[in-house]
Parts: structure tokens; C-alpha cells; sequence
């Protein structure tokens, strides 16, 4: 029995009690139907050759059911396991330009809540401190990063991802910029 993965949410869950639920019926109607065929299987009537037709159905409708349902888990973790991965890399990636630019934990704080979206109204509650302040530090790690607004320090980040992302370019030794667009898309 495929046992689901343990979620904290619960509309997930209850989606997956309701396929498991669901499966469980499916499997006990196929029983009864089953139970029925075997009993009439000494004088087979064209009701009971539909009756079997229906148990070979219903079989094969929940065998691919329950392998699409265990292919989507696998599936699943998978996905969350790469996500992980990409966030943990996307945070080392962070970390490492922050202290290649020499920022203070100040600015450091600013920049990431900068890069998350975070209008800069909302930086200076969340920091106590007066809007001003947070456009210096903003200035400062513009200056200190080499770009000119918050739209080019994403690109930044995104960009060192998605160059890490490709193991055709980093075998190559390729960067993006030396490819062409078609070679991109063929890439993609």
C-alpha cells in the first residue's frame, strides 16, 4: 500500500484522503462484482458475461488509476526535493554576492527584503526605521552590487541561477551571452 507523504497542508491532505477514500470504494466494488461473477461462473449468461466485462473495467480503470496516483507522489517529491535544492542554492547564491559586494547586515537585510519585493515603506516598519534610511541603503547597495535599481539586482541573482541550472553550458564552458538565440532555444 503506497502510503502518502506527510503534508502540513490541509487541503492537500484532504485531497488525498478523498483519492485514497475513493480508491478504497473502487476496490470493493470490484470485489462484489468479482464475488458475483465467481458465483454465477457454473451457468454464464450474457448478464454475466457484462458483469465480467465490468470487473475487467473496472480492474483496469482502477490499476491505472492507482499507478497514475503513485507516478504523481513520485513525481511530486521529486519536484519538492529540486525545489529545495534551487532555494538552498538561490539562498548560497544571495550569500555570496552580498559578501563579494561587502555589505553591511544592515544592507544585507535591506537586499534581500529588496529581492523578496518588499516596497520600501514596508522595509522601514519592518525595520523600524524611516524611509530615508532605507533609500541610502538602497542606494549603497546599488553602488556596492554595480547596478542601478531593484529590477537589475534580481537579474543578478536569476541570472547566476539560471547559468547554474544548464549542464550543457557549465561542461561547454559556455556563458549565455556566447550563445545564440537559436542555439538557446534548442537548448531549452
Amino acid at each position: 500500500m503506497i502510503k502518502p507523504p506527510k503534508t502540513d497542508n490541509p487541503k492537500l491532505a484532504r485531497q488525498r484522503r478523498l483519492f485514497l477514500g475513493s480508491a478504497v470504494l473502487q476496490i470493493s466494488c470490484g470485489l462484489i462484482f468479482a464475488s458475483d461473477v465467481v458465483v454465477e461462473i457454473g451457468h454464464f449468461s450474457s448478464h454475466s458475461w457484462l458483469e465480467l466485462i465490468g470487473v475487467v473495467a473496472l480492474t483496469f480503470g482502477a490499476t491505472v488509476t492507482f499507478n497514475q496516483y503513485r507516478h504523481l507522489l513520485h513525481r511530486n517529491s521529486k519536484i519538492e526535493r529540486e525545489l529545495d535544492a534551487a532555494s538552498g542554492a538561490f539562498h548560497a547564491v544571495l550569500e555570496q554576492h552580498f559578501c563579494d559586494w561587502g555589505l553591511t547586515d544592515a544592507e544585507k537585510d535591506v537586499a534581500l527584503l529588496s529581492i523578496k519585493g518588499v516596497p520600501t515603506s514596508e522595509i522601514a516598519k519592518m525595520r523600524q526605521t524611516k524611509i530615508g534610511t532605507i533609500k541610502a541603503q538602497n542606494a549603497a547597495i546599488y553602488r556596492k552590487s554595480g547596478v542601478s535599481s531593484r529590477a537589475e539586482l534580481i537579474s543578478v541573482m536569476v541570472e547566476e541561477l539560471i547559468e547554474g541550472l544548464n549542464p550543457n553550458l557549465q561542461s561547454a564552458g559556455q556563458r549565455p551571452e556566447s550563445l545564440t538565440q537559436d542555439q538557446v532555444f534548442m537548448k531549452a
